[in-house]
C-alpha cells in the first residue's frame, strides 16, 4: 500500500479525525477567506466529504484500494470488540458473515459487499501458501463458514453486480458489456466482477464433488456474459468446462455443456473458434476405446458437439472442413504408403468415431446450405475406409461404414452405391461355408472393429455378419423402393443373392436370403404397376434423375411398399438384439442424448431461482475445505469403491484390447489366408505343448509341499477325533 493507504488507515483508526478536519476547515475560512473561496470554486472535493457507508446507488469515484482497506477496518471495528481486535483479526466467524449478508440484503451497503468479496477470496484460496502478506487473507475458517460464504456469494453475487452496473436482471450480450466498459460504473466496480469470476475459477479447480461443481457452474452461467471483458479468464473457463464435460460424472457433463453453449451464444466470435476446437479435441480424447457400457456416453458427447454446431453454422463449417480434411489426409497416407502404421491410424476407434460424429452432423443439418456440401467428401472418405483392407477380419468395420453411408443417403436424398460393399462380403468363404470353430460367444458388431481369427470361424460371427448384411441391404433398397428405376437398381443385387443361395451350405442363411429376394420381387411389382402410368422417358428433361422422381410421395410417408414394411420388422429385431447385449443402461448423459427432445425438461430460469437455495444448501453441507488433501476427507468405503471401479476399468480395457485390438497385422485377402492360418495353428499347438510340459515339471516340484500340507491336515483331523472321543467318555 502507498501513502494514501496509510493515511486512510490512520484516519479510520481515530474516531475524531473527521471532526478535527472540519475544525481545520472552519479555521481556514476565518484566517484566509480568499483561499477558501478559491477552494469552493476549483476544489469542492476537498471541502465536501462523508464518512458514512455508501449504498448500491452511489456513483462517486473512489480509490478502490483505499476504500477496501478502510471498509475492512470498519467491519472489524463493527463486528469485533475492541479488546479482541488484535488477536482475532484474521479469524472469520459465522457472526461476521451473517452481518455482511444482512447488510447486503436489507441495507444494500457497499462496504459489506467489499468485505464479503474479501472473505470469498479467502475461502476460495483457503489452504494455499499465503506468503508474507498475511493481512490480505483470513487465516482461520471453519467448514460451516466456508459453506455459508460460497452459498450466499454464488446465489446473490450476480444480482448484486447487475444492480451496481445498472444492467438487466438476466441475459445480455457481448455488445452490452463493450458499451458498459466505457461508463463510470464499470470503472468503479469492475474489480468486483473480476474478483468474483477469478476466485470462482480457482475454487473450481480445487473442488472434487460433482454436485458442488455442477452447482457452481450453474450459478456462474448467469454471469458468463461478464467474461467478454476478461479474455484471459474466458480461455481458462473454457478449458475447465471442457475438462468437466469430457470426464465428469452424474449431471456434470450436461451442466458443463450448457455453460459452454451459453458462452458461445452470448459472446459469439470471442469464444466460438476456441470452443469448437476444444470440444472436438475433448471428444477425440474420450473415444479411444469403445465397449458396450461406453456406447451411450460417446453418443452423448457426439450429440453435444452437433448441438454446439447449431450456434453458428458458417463458422462451424470452416472447422468441420478442416477436421474432415485431416481424416482424408490420413486415408491418403494409408493408400499411398501401405504400411502397418499408416493402416493403424485409419483402422482405430478414434478415426471411426470421428467419421460417426461428422455423419451425425451432416444428417442433422442436411437441409442447411452451409453444411450440405460436406456430404460428398465425407462419403468418399467412408467408402475408401470400407475398401482399404478387404478381408473378413474387418467385416465389422465395413458394416459400420455401410451404416454411415445409408444414413447420409437417407438424410440428403442422394444415391450412394453401397450394395457392392455388402454383396462382396457374401462371396468370401468365411460367410458361405459352415463354421469350423464351434458356436462361439455372441458378437456385438457395435463394439468390434476387427475380429480375431478364432472368432472368425465361429457360428456366432457368421450369423452376426450375414444378418447385418441383410439389414443394411434392405435399408439401402428400401430408401429407393418408390423410385421408377427400382427394377434396374435391384436387378444385380437380386441376381447375386440368388447365386449366394445356390453356393452357401448353411441352410439358415439360405432361408434368410430367399425371404429378402421375395420382398425385392414384390417391390418390383409394386413399382412397375405405377411405372406403367409414367409419361416421360429416361432421357426426358422433365425427369432430372430416375432416383429423384417418386411415384407417390404420400405412399412413401405411409410406408406402403413391401421393402418399407420389411425394414421396420428388421429394425425391431436389431433393437431387441442390441438391448440383449447391453451390459448396463445407466450411463452418463443417457437421459439427455437428444437435446431436441429433452429441452422441455430443463427448468426455466425462474423455477431454477426458486430452488437454487435448497440445492445449494444440500450441496454445501459437507466438511470439505479447499487446499487440503481431498482423499483424506473421503470415507474409507468410498475409497474402496473407487479402487474396485478402477480395477474393473482396467480389466475391461485389457479384454477389449487383447486379440480384438484395432491393429492391422496381415494385409492378405481372405482367399489367400489358408497357409498362414495353418502355420499359426501349428505354432500355437507347439507353444501349448511347451507350456504343458513346463507346467507338469512345476507340479512335480511342488508335490512335496502338497504332501506336507496333506499330512498337516490329517494330523489336525486326528487330534479333533481324539478330543471328540474324550468328550463323549466324559458325558457317559
Amino acid at each position: 500500500m502507498g501513502e494514501k493507504g496509510k493515511k486512510s488507515k490512520t484516519m479510520s483508526k481515530s474516531p475524531s479525525a473527521a471532526k478535527e478536519h472540519k475544525e481545520q476547515l472552519e479555521r481556514l475560512q476565518k484566517k484566509d477567506p480568499e483561499f477558501y473561496q478559491y477552494l469552493q470554486q476549483y476544489g469542492k472535493d476537498l471541502l465536501t466529504f462523508d464518512d458514512e457507508d455508501e449504498d448500491f446507488d452511489d456513483d462517486a469515484e473512489v480509490d478502490m484500494e483505499d476504500a477496501e482497506t478502510q471498509l475492512d477496518d470498519e467491519t472489524y471495528q463493527h463486528d469485533i470488540p475492541e479488546e479482541e481486535e488484535k488477536p482475532s483479526k484474521n479469524v472469520l466467524t459465522t457472526e461476521m458473515v451473517n452481518s455482511w449478508c444482512k447488510a447486503i440484503r436489507e441495507d444494500e451497503k457497499l462496504s459489506a459487499v467489499h468485505s464479503l468479496m474479501k472473505a470469498f477470496r479467502s475461502a476460495c484460496h483457503y489452504g494455499d501458501d499465503t506468503g508474507t502478506d498475511s493481512s490480505a487473507k483470513f487465516a482461520v475458517m471453519s467448514s460451516s463458514v466456508f459453506n455459508k460464504i460460497m452459498l450466499f456469494t454464488l446465489s446473490e453475487m450476480d444480482r448484486i453486480l447487475r444492480k451496481l452496473l445498472k444492467l438487466p436482471a438476466s441475459g445480455g450480450k457481448k455488445e452490452t458489456i463493450i458499451e458498459l466498459m466505457n461508463t463510470k460504473q464499470w470503472k468503479n466496480y469492475n474489480h468486483l466482477v473480476k474478483s468474483y469470476l477469478g476466485n470462482a475459477l480457482h475454487v473450481l479447480n480445487q473442488m472434487t464433488d460433482t454436485k458442488m461443481i455442477s452447482f457452481t457452474l450453474r450459478r456462474l452461467q448467469y454471469s458468463s456474459v461478464f467474461l467478454a471483458a476478461f479474455p484471459s479468464l474466458l480461455r481458462k473457463f473454457i478449458k475447465v468446462a471442457l475438462h468437466f464435460w469430457g470426464t465428469g460424472g452424474d449431471a456434470l457433463p450436461v451442466v458443463s455443456f450448457l455453460f459452454l453453449r451459453d458462452l458461445c451464444v452470448r459472446l459469439g466470435s470471442d469464444c466460438l473458434d476456441e470452443c469448437f476446437r476444444g470440444i472436438y479435441k475433448a471428444y477425440v480424447l474420450n473415444c479411444h476405446f469403445v465397449n458396450a457400457s461406453k456406447l451411450q456416453h460417446i453418443q452423448f458427447l457426439a450429440n453435444c458437439v452437433i448441438e454446439l454446431i447449431r450456434v453458428d453454422l458458417p463458422t462451424a463449417y470452416q472447422h468441420a472442413f478442416v477436421f474432415i480434411r485431416q481424416l482424408a489426409m490420413l486415408l491418403r497416407d494409408a493408400l499411398n504408403m501401405k504400411t502397418k502404421e499408416a493402416y493403424r491410424k485409419v483402422y482405430e476407434w478414434k478415426f471411426i468415431n470421428c467419421l460417426e460424429l461428422w455423419t451425425g452432423a451432416i444428417c442433422t443439418y442436411s437441409s442447411e446450405a452451409d453444411f450440405r456440401p460436406l456430404a460428398y467428401p465425407l462419403t468418399q472418405i467412408i467408402s475408401g475406409v470400407a475398401r482399404l483392407v478387404p478381408t473378413a477380419r474387418y467385416f465389422p468395420l465395413r458394416l459400420r461404414c455401410v451404416k454411415m453411408l445409408n444414413r447420409i443417403s437417407a438424410a440428403t436424398g442422394t444415391f450412394i452405391p453401397v450394395s457392392m460393399l455388402l454383396l462382396d462380403m457374401l462371396e468370401m468363404k468365411e460367410l458361405n461355408r459352415p463354421p469350423t470353430g464351434g458356436v462361439g460367444k455372441a458378437v456385438d458388431l457395435r463394439t468390434t472393429l476387427k475380429a480375431s481369427k478364432p472368432i472368425l470361424k465361429t457360428r456366432a460371427f457368421q450369423e452376426a455378419c450375414v444378418i447385418s448384411v441383410v439389414e443394411e441391404l434392405t435399408e439401402h433398397l428400401a430408401q429407393w423402393s418408390y423410385s421408377v428405376a427400382f427394377f434396374e437398381l435391384s436387378f444385380i443385387p437380386a441376381a447375386r443373392l440368388r447365386s449366394f443361395c445356390k453356393c452357401t451350405k448353411v441352410e439358415r442363411f439360405r432361408k434368410e436370403m430367399r425371404h429378402l429376394i421375395r420382398k425385392i420381387e414384390a417391390n418390383d411389382k409394386f413399382t412397375n404397376e405405377r411405372r406403367a402410368s409414367v409419361t416421360f422417358l429416361p432421357n426426358d428433361n422433365a425427369a432430372t434423375s430416375f432416383l429423384e422422381v417418386r411415384t407417390n410421395i404420400d405412399e412413401k410417408k405411409m410406408g406402403t411398399s413391401p421393402l418399407s414394411q420389411y425394414v421396420t420388422t428388421l429394425r425391431q429385431r436389431a433393437q431387441q438384439r442390441n438391448d440383449s447385449m447391453m451390459e448396463s443402461s445407466v450411463v452418463v448423459g443417457e437421459k439427455s442424448a437428444v437435446f431436441g427432445k429433452k429441452l422441455d425438461q430443463i427448468p426455466d430460469s425462474d423455477e431454477e431461482d426458486d430452488i437454487r437455495n435448497d440445492d445449494g444448501a444440500s450441496v454445501f453441507s459437507s466438511s470439505w475445505l479447499p487446499g487440503g488433501d481431498s482423499r483424506a476427507n473421503l470415507p474409507k468405503e468410498e475409497e474402496k469403491k473407487k479402487k474396485k471401479k478402477k480395477k474393473k476399468k482396467v480389466m475391461e480395457q485389457d479384454e477389449g484390447v487383447g486379440d480384438d485390438e484395432d491393429v492391422v497385422e496381415d494385409l492378405i485377402l481372405s482367399s489367400d489366408e489358408d497357409e498362414d492360418e495353418d502355420e499359426e495353428d501349428t505354432a500355437e499347438e507347439d507353444g501349448n505343448k511347451e507350456q504343458l510340459g513346463g507346467s507338469r515339471q512345476q507340479n512335480k516340484k511342488q508335490k512335496p509341499k502338497n504332501l506336507s500340507n496333506k499330512n498337516v491336515r490329517s494330523h489336525h483331523h486326528a487330534k479333533n477325533n481324539k478330543s471328540k472321543k474324550r468328550k463323549r467318555a466324559k458325558l457317559n
